[in-house]
């Protein structure tokens, strides 16, 4: 059956987040569905969700993965280092950046916390539910992260020797080259096998889980993209799409998303 206007999950915490929830229900409203929020205590029934979104925030709680990412054991950072250089702004970068810049201020919590395990109790539960039902998932930034420990996988709690010989970017300007699989599911979705893109966090993906496999990477070697093999559309971008609406191929993803949900 064809829905006209899937229903999309997407999670975010009771305190901050304002701001990617906007931009991520416009993103979903675009494609043609219909957004519905859940956080912590708005925790409501799934049993009408077509499609989830596992949205970004806070840290990830070590309790809920084996801390195999000591910095002993990091992936050796590539010496062959290219310089990002900035890109000229566009009269659509010049519009979009400084919304999103005044909204995430406006909107985050003035307090942020660095963990919220009521939050991972109750995306673990989402994500349980969308993979029992077969729904299409996307998790962004903390989302992606999240996917990963759902499988079994670890994270890296700290990038500091990732970025030894490089700058870290953390920037909502897509800064970041990415390098995509080609023949992975992302890659098929933005229409490229390299893109840049935004950078917010400070986890990220080490030891992939259980039929999850690692699809996109920058050029230190941080995994920025994962895709679970085992169902359709299950996948994991370590950036923030929400905050790049100008950007065709970023948009995709909710399009993408959002088809996988009215089919």
């Amino acid at each position: 059956m064809t829905r006209k206007r899937p229903i999309i999950a997407v999670t975010g915490p009771d305190r901050g987040g304002t701001s990617a929830w906007l931009f991520t229900a416009l993103a979903i409203l675009r494609a043609g569905g219909t957004p519905r929020r859940y956080t912590p205590n708005r925790n409501r029934s799934l049993e009408d969700v077509h499609g989830v979104i596992i949205g970004g925030g806070s840290d990830v709680s070590p309790s809920l993965y084996s801390d195999k990412s000591t910095m002993d054991t990091l992936r050796e950072v590539r010496r062959e280092e290219e310089q990002l250089v900035k890109q000229n702004a566009s009269w659509a970068d010049l519009l979009v950046y400084p919304a999103v810049f005044l909204l995430r201020w406006l909107f985050s919590a003035k307090e942020p916390n660095r963990l919220d395990p009521a939050r991972d109790e109750m995306e673990l539960a989402i994500l349980k539910h969308a993979l029992e039902h077969e729904l299409p998932v996307m998790g962004i930034c903390r989302g992606s992260q999240l996917l990963n420990v759902h499988f079994g996988g670890s994270l890296h709690e700290n990038l500091d020797k990732f970025y030894e010989e490089t700058p870290q970017i953390r920037n909502v300007f897509p800064r970041k080259k990415v390098y995509i699989e080609p023949a992975s599911k992302l890659a098929r979705t933005l229409g490229r096998t390299q893109t840049r893109v935004n950078a917010l966090h400070n986890q990220a993906v080490h030891e992939t889980g259980e039929g999850v496999e690692a699809v996109a990477h920058e050029i230190t070697g941080v995994i920025q993209g994962i895709e679970y093999q085992e169902q359709p559309y299950v996948i994991g971008v370590q950036w923030h799409p929400e905050y790049m609406p100008q950007i065709r191929s970023q948009v995709r993803l909710f399009e993408k998303l959002v088809s996988e949900a009215r089919g």
